[in-house]
């Protein structure tokens, strides 16, 4: 379990480093209204190229357990 929650947490690291990077490179008024948007938009309400994302996003923690229990 320690396994799983390392390489999860190195993940969250990972998403959080890379959304700051492109928020950082990527500071523009029109993003900003973009990223307002998203932000209170829930997730079942999103456009289906946003959910698309989200969804790769899961891909990787799925990847990471299906890794761990493998090697377990």
């Amino acid at each position: 379990m320690d396994e799983l929650r390392e390489k999860l947490a190195e993940l969250a690291h990972d998403q959080w480093s890379g959304w700051i990077k492109f928020m950082f490179m990527n500071w523009t008024p029109d993003n900003i209204m973009r990223w307002y948007r998203q932000i209170n938009t829930p997730y079942s309400e999103l456009p289906e190229w946003e959910k698309e994302s989200d969804r790769k996003e899961a891909d990787r923690i799925i990847e990471i357990i299906k890794s761990v229990k493998k090697d377990a």
